[in-house]
């Protein structure tokens, strides 16, 4: 089966041509430099992702604080890690950098503000 990828690893954005067998990668064709290779091979063996979302702030300025994961997660587990965030209500103020969850799920990754909410 032949599989294609926009590679996200820099700006040249190639098209990339993967050959597989099952999930067996027999060929990679279209990435001008290794980066596009290594992109390629962890999109099909183990995606990861980054989660950019946002918290209740109780008696903030604003009612939501931005927030986004320290690292990134498999991406089959996004779902898991969205419904642990929608359970967060923070007390305000609360400001970038803030962990709202330490280690998320027991996946090494903390959810960290990323935007200053003062108290109203």
């Amino acid at each position: 089966m032949l599989r294609e990828f926009t590679c996200i690893m820099c700006p040249q954005g190639c098209d990339i041509s993967v050959e597989l067998e099952g999930k067996t990668i027999k060929g990679i064709s279209g990435n001008k430099c290794p980066k596009g290779e290594a992109y390629v091979t962890q999109e099909i063996e183990n995606p990861m992702r980054n989660i950019a979302t946002s918290v209740l702030v109780d008696g903030g300025d604003l009612p939501l604080a931005s927030v986004r994961l320290s690292g990134v997660i498999p991406k089959d587990r996004i779902f898991d890690v969205m419904a642990e965030i929608r359970k967060v209500e923070v007390p305000a103020p609360v400001h970038e950098g803030d962990v709202v969850i330490a280690d998320v799920l027991g996946l090494g990754v903390d959810v960290i503000v990323t935007k200053d909410v003062e108290a109203a």
